[in-house]
């Protein structure tokens, strides 16, 4: 089939805590309830016009024909989880929430599958997403009917691999009462002297409050990339929030922090501060003489 280039909105959904489902109820009942979910998010992103492109485990892709569309397929998702049956599910799992990101732009479609930059921008936001949260691009916003552009809040500024400058990541909210705080730019002085530094290999890349974000994982859209199978697609990333720096996993195989005293510290659907130095290894344990480590530090 010839490759075809097309606009189109891409949108993924992420199911939040599907590692601790497997790990408390057991391969076959949160197998089932992800298929439930999964199913549901399909239905819902065919009533609003889109294309399921594929699903990998926990996750779906969909595109749609116009951000609007995507949003509104976007809002479903996340108020139809609200509702979702989960008997099987274990004690205090509670209702599933999704991460939801997206991204309108270019894409080559070839056979039944779409590639390009506009996938890759679409991967980050969900990568930045929190649960129940569905952000997204100022450009894509930009395009958006009042509507649902009256609805989007500025909430973080990034630098995203590829694209030049940083770039204003919104949030489209759905629900009032869970408003996000915006950065407020008047930070104190004092957190501007620290920057956190990462490694890996011959790369070096800060992370401040000029660059607040950084992304590791095996796919190329990542700040830093590790290829190997049991990194995650997008595993893990690190903010800049007021002086600290939060590494945040949302990985299969979770990550593991040594710090420089030789304690381990193992996050997994987890979030937790990262404090002077040391290293982190993504989807596996600690190990002497390690490859593909990112080495970290905290400097002024």
């Amino acid at each position: 089939m010839e490759k075809q280039t097309e606009t189109r909105t891409i949108l993924f959904a992420d199911i939040a805590k599907s590692t601790q489902l497997y790990e408390v109820a057991g391969d076959e009942i949160a197998q089932a309830l992800i298929g439930r979910i999964i199913n549901r998010l399909s239905e819902i992103t065919i009533r609003h016009g889109g294309e399921v492109i594929k699903t990998i485990g926990d996750e779906i892709m969909c595109t749609f024909p116009t951000p609007d569309s995507a949003v509104g397929a976007a809002k479903d998702m996340h108020g139809s989880m609200a509702g979702f049956p989960v008997p099987d599910a274990p004690p205090g799992f509670g209702k599933p929430n999704l991460y939801v990101g997206l991204h309108q732009g270019p894409v080559i479609r070839e056979d039944n599958d779409v590639f390009g930059d506009a996938v890759n921008v679409a991967a980050r936001m969900v990568s930045m997403a929190k649960p129940r949260q569905i952000l997204t691009t100022e450009d894509t916003v930009d395009t958006l009917s009042p509507e649902y552009r009256d609805h989007a809040e500025c909430v973080d500024k990034t630098i995203i691999k590829g694209k030049s400058g940083t770039a204003s990541i919104y949030e489209i909210i759905w629900e009032r009462q869970d408003l996000t705080v915006m950065v407020d730019s008047l930070m104190d002085s004092q957190t501007f002297r620290f920057r956190l530094e990462l490694k890996l290999g011959d790369q070096c890349i800060h992370v401040d409050q000029t660059r607040p974000s950084a992304t590791f994982g095996r796919q190329k859209h990542n700040d830093l990339v590790v290829d190997d199978s049991r990194v995650s697609r997008t595993h893990s990333r690190v903010e800049y929030r007021r002086g600290r720096f939060i590494l945040i996993d949302q990985s299969s195989n979770g990550t593991y922090v040594q710090d420089s005293q030789g304690k381990i510290t193992k996050l997994r659907r987890d979030e937790g501060p990262l404090l002077g130095s040391g290293t982190i290894f993504l989807g596996r344990k600690p190990e002497p003489n390690p490859k593909d480590v990112i080495e970290y530090a905290i400097k002024h």
